[in-house]
């Protein structure tokens, strides 16, 4: 590194990698762990929400509706923010109304207050996730970056785990079991509000902002806290600049944005058809164990493994390769359904969806903050995860009625959803393994 002048990656390089990334590291898993434990809620809390508030199953489930709808929205705004006014300042507030309005949820007097609550909870849920990432990403080099970032995904699997343990001893809470699952999932939240009060602002963003000074400060922290004694050269600056949200679809990145947000769209269509309304369908027919507690933690355990291969994969064969492969895996373990309804058969095709389908979340989560600009990086991850909650909120009216009546028709529009997720991946213009951020 020249003793003139060195950009942030090299500095981030010099800086190395350590005790300062692993804490890191664990504080955005908390919250990571935490949202999936949100996230999952919906289903197990219905139940005694009905019994509280009296109403019929339909109208509970609005709560996850209002959940989703603020996610969306959530992740649009934060993400966009994260990238106009800094990631530390809406990093905390992420994280703050996802901690503060998902403790306050377990309150709720009567149900509209619960609905309220929930989409406010969702705001912040949706908001950590382009954040997160964007963070993450920032502070990694580029030979360990695609790693981190899909292991920070597997902690969605811990808080899977977490919640089916949780849900398993909420019931002797009877029609309060919702409000025991609510505080308890809000709880992590919390613990991660303190703890990112120690998270620096992202060098990166400093020297794209025009404080060079205050970057190199945050890259000799690093190096102090990861014990290497090395000196941070100057900086070289770069030009202050607001990119405007419709830069996303520049001649630069039309055809990458258009092409990662259809993926997005198209993997989050399919897994709420194959973890929501599949096994509706299939409980309906006597496999009613795959809706149980103790099912969810052996999908969730399987899924570790993926995340593994994911991790592996994104390093040693590329993120475009690695995606590729794990959605068309997953495109044929949904097409194993159609093979028949012995239990082997199921219960080894949503084992197969399970580990394929989250190693492939592993490696878009990985792949997309990685593709834009600094000025755009959180804004992307935003949009990308907005769009996510489209494919939520979209899933019941277009996957429902078809598996509802034609339930191999659906199997193979399931397939075809990922398999078209593949194409648009091979049409993003960049691999980023090995890839200096810009």
């Amino acid at each position: 590194m020249s003793s003139a002048s060195a950009t942030v990656e090299q500095g981030i390089q010099a800086a190395g990698v350590g005790r300062f990334q692993y804490r890191l590291f664990v504080i955005f898993g908390l919250v990571w762990m935490a949202d999936a434990m949100q996230v999952l809620s919906i289903g197990f809390t219905a139940p005694s929400i009905v019994k509280t508030f009296g109403i019929t199953l339909p109208r509970a489930l609005e709560t996850g509706t209002g959940f989703f709808v603020g996610m969306l929205l959530g992740a649009f705004v934060f993400g966009r923010l994260a990238d106009r006014v800094g990631r530390r300042p809406v990093l905390m507030a992420a994280v703050l109304v996802d901690a503060c309005f998902g403790v306050a949820s377990s309150f709720a007097p009567d149900f509209t207050w619960l609905l309220l609550l929930r989409f406010l909870t969702g705001v912040g849920v949706g908001g950590t996730l382009p954040v997160d990432y964007t963070m993450m990403a920032e502070f990694l080099p580029s030979d360990r970056r695609g790693r981190w970032l899909v292991l920070l995904e597997s902690f969605w699997a811990v808080g899977t785990i977490l919640l089916a343990l949780l849900a398993l001893a909420a019931l002797r809470w009877g029609q309060d079991a919702w409000r025991v699952i609510f505080l308890v999932t809000g709880i992590p939240a919390l613990v991660g509000v303190v703890l990112r009060l120690s998270i620096p602002e992202s060098p990166m963003y400093l020297n794209r902002s025009g404080m060079p000074q205050q970057a190199r400060a945050v890259l000799e922290r690093i190096a102090r806290v990861n014990g290497r004694t090395v000196t941070i050269p100057e900086l070289r600056p770069e030009a202050a600049s607001k990119t405007p949200l419709s830069a996303l679809f520049s001649r630069q990145l039309r055809r990458r944005s258009g092409a990662l947000f259809a993926a997005w769209m198209l993997i989050s269509l399919a897994y709420y058809g194959v973890f929501v309304y599949l096994p509706v369908k299939l409980a309906a027919e006597g496999f009613g164990f795959m809706r149980g507690q103790e099912f969810l933690i052996l999908l969730a355990l399987v899924q570790l493994p993926g995340f593994a291969l994911s991790a592996y994969g994104v390093e040693r064969w590329g993120r475009k390769p690695t995606l590729v492969g794990f959605l068309l895996l997953s495109a044929a373990g949904c097409l194993c359904y159609s093979l028949g309804t012995s239990p082997a058969v199921v219960v080894g095709s949503t084992l197969l969806m399970s580990f394929a389908l989250l190693g492939t979340w592993g490696a878009l989560y990985a792949f997309t903050p990685e593709v834009y600009p600094t000025g755009l990086r959180a804004s992307g991850m935003g949009v990308a995860g907005a769009v996510a909650r489209f494919g939520g909120l979209f899933a019941p009216a277009v996957i429902a009625p078809v598996m509802a009546a034609h339930f191999t028709l659906s199997l193979a529009m399931l397939a075809g959803f990922l398999a078209l997720g593949a194409l648009a991946i091979l049409c993003v213009d960049v691999e980023s393994r090995q890839r200096a951020l810009e």
